[in-house]
């Protein structure tokens, strides 16, 4: 409704790609927005039955379960999602400048087409880092609370607040989160 100070931010199916070829990774992503401020997050696998959740200051559920992210403090042991802009065709040696210098530098690298589910993945300790260019409130909004409820932590490439609206989403369990950031200046240079 107009001049309401909460807004809902929904993402009916993310993962639309995959769900057209039958890949199943795929989520629904629900956010609540009060004056600004994400206070509660859903986002829900139909294929595993997985609902993350939070509620600001309440902490990150799997499935009633609480959830916390990985431990894992060296960026040579950690696994990483990512994903690629609608633009990659055009920036292709961009984006794969990134993947190449996460590459040689971490254990592993995944990019499953599910934004919302690789940061509630994050979230649950499945991986250890994630980013990627241009997504959408709706793609992070949900996931973004859940990482921060599960204690990672997010920013943009430069390691600025990160913003739903921004054009840059850096994630992680918080422990790796400086040495990814090192890795993201250099493939920029």
């Amino acid at each position: 409704a107009t001049g309401s100070d909460h807004r809902w931010i929904i993402d009916p199916l993310d993962g639309t790609t995959n769900f057209t070829h039958a890949y199943p990774q795929v989520g629904v992503s629900i956010a609540l927005e009060k004056k600004g401020e994400i206070v509660l997050g859903v986002v829900y696998d139909p294929i595993r039955e997985e609902k993350f959740k939070s509620v600001k200051a309440e902490g990150a559920f799997l499935n009633g379960d609480r959830i916390t992210t990985s431990k894992v403090t060296d960026l040579d042991k950690a696994l990483l999602g990512t994903g690629f802009a609608y633009d990659r065709r055009e920036r292709a040696d961009y984006y794969l400048s990134f993947w190449k210098a996460f590459m040689m530098r971490c254990q592993g690298i995944r990019r499953t087409g599910s934004a919302a589910l690789d940061l509630c993945y994050l979230a649950c300790g499945r991986l250890d880092g994630f980013w990627e260019s241009k997504l959408h409130p709706w793609d992070t909004a949900a996931g973004s609370l859940i990482i921060r409820e599960a204690g990672g932590r997010l920013s943009d490439f430069s390691g600025n607040e990160f913003s739903i609206s921004g054009e840059e989403t850096l994630a992680s369990n918080g422990l790796i989160h400086e040495e990814m950031l090192g890795i993201i200046a250099q493939a920029q240079r």
